[in-house]
């Protein structure tokens, strides 16, 4: 195998990975669960100021999302910032086109016995299939303009950190320049994403209070930020799999060829 069909392989692998998980993330983020109660704990009911109450609740895309900027990372060390940038306005288009095969969806009328098989819950109450269904995939709709200028600000800052710090550590401290572009790219991301999604652009009846974004993105960020601490050892994991994949030679050739093509934010 030519080291030209290794770097492809090697890109289509990880924008695989990337996609998928960027995309369903974004698809069940409207979902929000509590972390208490999803180990048996009670809410935690943290008062931070006089309007702030924080309790695990976190948006469920949280969860897969750390898959996210772990494989952006990788991108970042192995293809830079021309890599980052390209997969990321893929994903953004993928994102969008998404949403809009959902929303399409969401106006075709719904058939007969479809609401007539699903028009009780399990207890017995009348339950409509179709208003649940629009109401949760066009909430999604919300989302969509928040997520996609959040993660791309978000994926532009994390490239730009990554790479300063790459320039002060060279090739050593994978784990500074991995984990310092996540905290800082996550704390935009956690914020902006509420905000423009469950705040600016929001249904009157379903509007969030300023307090509720910021709590909700407080705990968000504070997963994430515990996350990517804990993803380290596979940062490490990845990158030798990779190397060994490549061979040192041409795994040292791409890391270095990326560090000094990645320059600037844009």
């Amino acid at each position: 195998m030519t080291d030209q069909q290794k770097r492809n392989n090697l890109f289509i692998i990880l924008t695989g990975i990337f996609l998928t998980n960027a995309i369903l993330a974004e698809v069940i983020g409207v979902k929000i669960f509590s972390g208490e109660k999803s180990i048996g704990l009670p809410p935690a009911n943290i008062r931070l100021f006089q309007d702030i109450v924080l309790d695990f609740n976190l948006t469920a895309g949280v969860i897969i999302w750390p898959v996210v900027f772990l494989s952006t990372d990788i991108i970042n060390e192995y293809f830079g910032k021309k890599g980052v940038r390209k997969i990321s306005f893929i994903a953004a288009g993928f994102i969008a086109y998404s949403f809009l095969v959902i929303y399409v969806i969401t106006l075709l009328p719904p058939a007969g016995f479809w609401l007539d098989v699903n028009s009780t819950d399990p207890d017995g109450n009348a339950f409509n299939i179709n208003f649940a269904f629009n109401k949760i995939f066009t909430q999604g709709l919300g989302i969509i303009v928040g997520s996609l200028t959040a993660f791309l600000i978000a994926q532009l800052l994390d490239v730009f950190v990554f790479q300063k710090l790459r320039k002060i550590t060279g090739s050593k401290m994978i784990w500074l320049r991995a984990t310092g572009s996540t905290l800082v790219s996550q704390f935009i991301d956690s914020f902006v994403v509420l905000g423009i999604a469950f705040y600016l652009l929001a249904p009157e009846e379903s509007r969030w209070s300023i307090a509720m974004v910021i709590s909700v993105g407080i705990m968000n960020y504070i997963y994430k930020f515990v996350v990517a601490i804990v993803l380290t050892p596979l940062i490490y994991l990845g990158h030798y799999l990779i190397d060994r994949y490549l061979g040192k030679e041409l795994a040292a050739e791409m890391t270095e060829k990326a560090a000094k093509e990645s320059k600037g934010f844009i």
